[in-house]
């Protein structure tokens, strides 16, 4: 199946910052720029981190929180599935930089169709993102 690239604009502090954490750590390459924001290649998919420190104060000022196979998961927050082999480089690479996760690296609904490699972590202006992977592809969608 072939998907189409999703876009994705977000509220950052810091242009720096977020080339930092997105490209230098996540390996996002970067794409066009202006002086209020920049797009990254985000596994395929257009993200676009733009200078908004009223929007990255009110997010900070409050946060909730959905139980999800016993983990406080953060919402909102944004992602992606990656291939599982993927997902561990990519979870090697983060503990390895010392990140910070709000949930750890960590295999969730273990020996259900939903089955799945999960990792949640905060950008530097507090933005929520969870990276995930599948055992079987094919259950992404799965609801049994």
């Amino acid at each position: 199946m072939t998907l189409p690239p999703f876009h994705l604009a977000f509220p950052v502090h810091d242009l720096d910052a977020a080339r930092n954490f997105y490209g230098a750590l996540l390996g996002c390459p970067e794409g066009r720029s202006d002086k209020d924001w920049v797009d990254f290649d985000f596994f395929g998919h257009q993200i676009v981190a733009h200078v908004a420190p009223a929007s990255v104060a009110a997010r900070a000022a409050g946060e909730d929180r959905n139980a999800v196979d016993g983990e406080a998961v953060p919402v909102p927050h944004f992602g992606v599935v990656l291939p599982m082999d993927q997902w561990q480089a990519l979870a090697d690479r983060l503990t390895g930089a010392g990140l910070q996760f709000i949930i750890e690296p960590t295999v969730r609904f273990r020996d259900a169709p939903g089955e799945q490699a999960t990792m949640f972590f905060r950008d530097p202006s507090g933005n929520a993102l969870e990276i995930k992977a599948m055992a079987d592809p094919d259950k992404l969608f799965a609801s049994e």
